[in-house]
């Protein structure tokens, strides 16, 4: 069972959380934008910009320099894996908008769970400390900067 308490963080992954949290608040965004029967085309057109400039980034940094500390051939890295190509996927093949963005909504939260829960916890367990000084190394420490030209979600 996943437990709901926070978990510990190594500081040189707090960056990485940061990330899911700016994630998570997307998919508050999209469920409210959908609640309050905002066009769907709005939301997408954030949630693509959101991919775009956070979520694309995000996934190159984990796949080239934090998943490996495990093993390619690792179930809980290739489960990330996967699901970090079905929610690019679900973006881009979007024939029912509404649907495919309730669709989105509800993987990225699940697998940002799953990161945060068990794939960070698990990597954090065998990290080297030089391991995690490249990883603070190469993270951008660049503050998230919200799109505000359609607070569609207000």
């Amino acid at each position: 069972m996943i437990s709901d308490r926070p978990l510990k963080r190594a500081p040189e992954l707090q960056p990485l959380s940061h990330d899911h949290h700016h994630g998570l608040q997307l998919c508050w965004k999209i469920r409210t934008g959908l609640a309050k029967k905002v066009d769907p085309k709005r939301i997408k057109a954030h949630t693509d910009w959101f991919f775009s400039s956070y979520l694309k980034p995000h996934y190159e940094l984990e796949e080239k320099y934090l998943f490996p500390i495990l093993d390619a051939d690792n179930e809980l890295v290739k489960r990330a894996i996967t699901e970090h190509r079905r929610l690019e996927y679900i973006l881009k093949n979007c024939s029912n908008l509404e649907k495919s963005l309730e669709l989105f909504e509800k993987e990225l939260e699940t697998h940002i769970r799953f990161e945060e829960r068990i794939l960070f916890a698990a990597i954090q367990k065998i990290a080297t400390a030089a391991q995690l000084a490249k990883i603070n190394q190469i993270h951008s420490r660049e503050t998230f900067v919200e799109k505000e030209d359609d607070i569609f979600w207000k």
